[in-house]
């Protein structure tokens, strides 16, 4: 398996701070979309960044190919709601990840 960073940029600069109803309604269902996905093991670690230049939304996934990775970003209901938003797509060639809660917890 792979891992990317699917970077989701925000339609203006001034959002999540003036998002419509239409957008929040979408937000909703986009934090909904990514739960599941974290839950379901693809989504590692999913949030806002609130970067000076600009917010916007991560998300760290494990897929078997940048394909796939495509395909969660363009299965976003904030994608598919057509409100401007769009993801990036980054490999991550390497990553550092923490034990399980239990492995760290009950060491070998």
């Amino acid at each position: 398996m792979a891992h990317f960073m699917l970077k989701l940029n925000a339609p203006r600069p001034g959002f999540p701070f003036d998002a419509s109803e239409q957008e929040l309604a979408a937000m909703a269902a986009h934090s909904a979309y990514w739960q599941k996905e974290a839950d379901g093991g693809a989504a590692i670690a999913v949030g806002p960044v609130f970067d000076p230049a600009g917010p916007f939304g991560m998300a760290i996934v494990e897929c078997p190919d940048e394909a796939a990775a495509s395909a969660l970003a363009g299965s976003d209901p904030v994608i598919i709601a057509g409100l401007g938003f769009r993801y990036d797509v980054f490999p991550i060639p390497s990553l550092i990840v923490r034990q399980a809660e239990q492995s760290r917890r009950n060491p070998s």
